[in-house]
């Protein structure tokens, strides 16, 4: 399983030049928590929800300041044909809880959150018990 198969594809993203405000607005109305940040099509941010709790509300700065003065950079990027596995070991390594995927030229392709791979590695055990209960021979 690679990492494109468990990410959210296409995800929205903000420029650097966006407030606070307006991305806060469209987490709110898509129900994320983090909004990659682009100019053009280089990665050079994330805007999480926390972003803006600690460095926007926490700080008393203006829901009007540009997304760049408060998002995190850099960010962490696997490529899409990384291993689940080596998305898990990445996000454990760098503890963070989201990984952009990135084709070979390095273009933004979706997003991996912990629950992403949590949700995978539920599916997989789901799956397996599935198939040990349907491997038992039957008790009635």
């Amino acid at each position: 399983m690679q990492a494109s198969d468990v990410m959210t594809a296409n995800p929205q993203v903000a420029k650097p030049t966006d407030t606070v405000a307006d991305v806060a607005r469209r987490m709110s109305r898509i129900e994320v928590g983090a909004i990659p940040v682009l100019d053009g099509d280089q990665i050079v941010g994330l805007i999480t929800d926390r972003d803006i709790v600690l460095r926007v509300v926490g700080e008393k700065r203006s829901f009007d300041t540009p997304v760049s003065e408060v998002m995190t950079s850099p960010v962490e990027t696997c490529r899409d044909d990384a291993s689940v596995a080596d998305v898990i070991f990445q996000m454990s390594d760098k503890q963070v809880r989201r990984i952009l995927v990135v084709d070979a030229s390095g273009k933004l392709g979706g997003i991996v959150s912990l629950g992403d791979v949590a949700n995978e590695a539920s599916a997989r055990k789901a799956g397996a018990v599935l198939d040990e209960i349907s491997e038992a021979p039957a008790n009635n």
